[in-house]
């Protein structure tokens, strides 16, 4: 370690803490070390950061009633599910069911909940019958609360004026007031025909709940964090939803998933949109060069041929199909998808400009087109070997792209070079065929195929005339 960070006393978010300037009440209950780490190198015992974390959770496990995260840096991918029900009780009995069976499941990290610790507490139950006959409001009776407990928002504090800077002067009881239920039943509230005492339209007692009661979609929420500890969420989530506990929910329990997960899951339909608009484009600007609607889709099989190696490096690597593996698919789409545009190009061009037959411009294309493709395929590796090898950057983000480029670059430069003059081939038979079809239907006399032709004898012209008609 280099350093540690320390910051006790978390603020929550629109809290209603008096004093403070955000408005936003401090949790002194919690506490987030940052620790900066030596750079790997320079590590006697040569750990990344996954086992540092390891090695932090067992320690800290010992800890009694606290609740620990490890890792939720750059690297603290974590699968998080999310359970919402309305009856409060059924779900969280329910959550420490989950929690307990996820500990259970080998090679994940700490599990942890938002289902808050029961904290010693007010409770207030007002009696709205008889609120209603005083004209006391709920809305003041909690006002009342609040300012005799916490005293008033930092805004609506009167204010000390000296003659450099004003003090806000905060009212309210006293510590030991506080915990007097007989005082706090004898506070003032306003009613309708003057102040009534609290007592007089609300039960009050000590007891215990919860401090934060989270809601999704109007409904109450509890959300599980599994830590992932370097394992792929793929396989986390299948181990996670065969659980029981999931297979079986209560009535009136859902189940959600949060977090990595779910932007795993919209990253997913994002870039699945992002490739094909990236295809659609690419297919547009070939049909405009090209001067054809058929014939880019030969180009575009280039991209089919790149996926297999792409995914069979990201096996071979051990690596999983994550982000950045995606942002190397798309690099890979256009690399690949130049190397067949090189191909085809020059295909047409020695059809159209240079007269040649098209076996003998296909052979002539794969000749001369091979060596500028086989120098990117190269060029392009050669560039990526290091990133994939994890000498730059940050390995655990930009290796699983380069290894997706490295391997689809592999099996798209010798499978363009097989594959895209067969299917071209195959394409322009259909073309013509198409052709044919079409002038037969306009002119049956046209049809090649009503006469057949002896391609093999010279092409000879005869005229013949009956008697009494001119010769042609």
């Amino acid at each position: 370690m280099q350093s540690v960070f320390t910051v006790i006393g978390v603020a929550g978010s629109g809290g209603s803490g008096p004093g403070d300037d955000d408005g936003a009440a401090a949790n002194v209950r919690t506490a987030v070390l940052t620790l900066q780490l030596t750079p790997r190198g320079d590590r006697e015992d040569g750990l990344d950061q996954q086992q540092i974390e390891a090695q932090l959770r067992d320690r800290l496990a010992t800890l009694p009633g606290v609740r620990v995260k490890v890792g939720q840096g750059g690297s603290g991918a974590s699968y998080q599910l999310t359970l919402a029900g309305d009856d409060a009780e059924t779900l969280e009995r329910h959550a420490a069911q989950l929690e307990r069976e996820l500990r259970t499941l080998p090679g994940l990290g700490a599990v942890s909940s938002t289902a808050s610790v029961a904290r010693p507490e007010l409770r207030v139950r007002p009696d709205f019958a008889r609120a209603g006959d005083l004209g006391v409001t709920s809305a003041a009776i909690a006002e009342t609360l609040r300012v005799a407990t916490m005293g008033d928002y930092a805004q609506s504090l009167a204010k000390l004026n000296l003659s450099e800077r004003q003090v806000p002067v905060m009212v309210r009881l006293s510590d030991a007031a506080r915990e007097d239920l007989a005082t706090i039943r004898r506070l003032p509230v306003p009613g309708a025909r003057g102040p009534v005492p609290l007592e007089h339209v609300a039960a009050l007692d000590f007891g215990s709940g919860p401090s934060e009661i989270r809601r999704q979609d109007r409904q109450r929420t509890i959300t599980v964090d599994v830590e992932a500890n370097g394992r792929p969420l793929g396989d986390i989530e299948r181990e996670v939803l065969a659980l029981p506990s999931l297979k079986q929910l209560p009535r009136g329990v859902t189940l959600g998933a949060l977090g990595d997960a779910e932007e795993m899951g919209e990253m997913a339909s994002g870039f699945g949109m992002a490739m094909l608009t990236g295809v659609l484009c690419i297919y547009m600007v070939l049909a405009l060069l090209l001067n054809n609607f058929v014939q880019p889709l030969t180009i575009l099989i280039a991209l089919v041929l790149s996926v297999p190696g792409a995914m069979l490096a990201l096996f071979l690597a051990g690596s999983t199909l994550s982000m950045p593996s995606m942002i190397g698919l798309i690099m890979l789409m256009g690399v690949a998808t130049k190397n067949s545009i090189l191909l085809i190009d020059y295909i047409v061009i020695a059809r159209r400009d240079h007269g040649l037959g098209r076996l003998e411009a296909i052979v002539d294309a794969c000749r001369k087109r091979a060596r500028p493709i086989v120098m990117t395929t190269i060029a392009m590796g050669a560039g990526m070997l290091p990133v994939a090898l994890g000498y730059v950057g940050d390995p655990s983000f930009r290796s699983p792209m380069a290894i997706v480029v490295i391997g689809g670059l592999i099996t798209s430069t010798f499978l363009s070079l097989l594959v895209i003059p067969v299917v071209y081939s195959l394409v322009d038979d259909l073309l013509l065929r198409v052709k044919r079809i079409g002038r037969s239907k306009r002119d049956p006399a046209a049809d090649p195929a009503a006469e057949p032709v002896d391609w093999a004898q010279p092409a000879t012209s005869s005229t013949s005339a009956t008697p009494g008609t001119p010769a042609p």
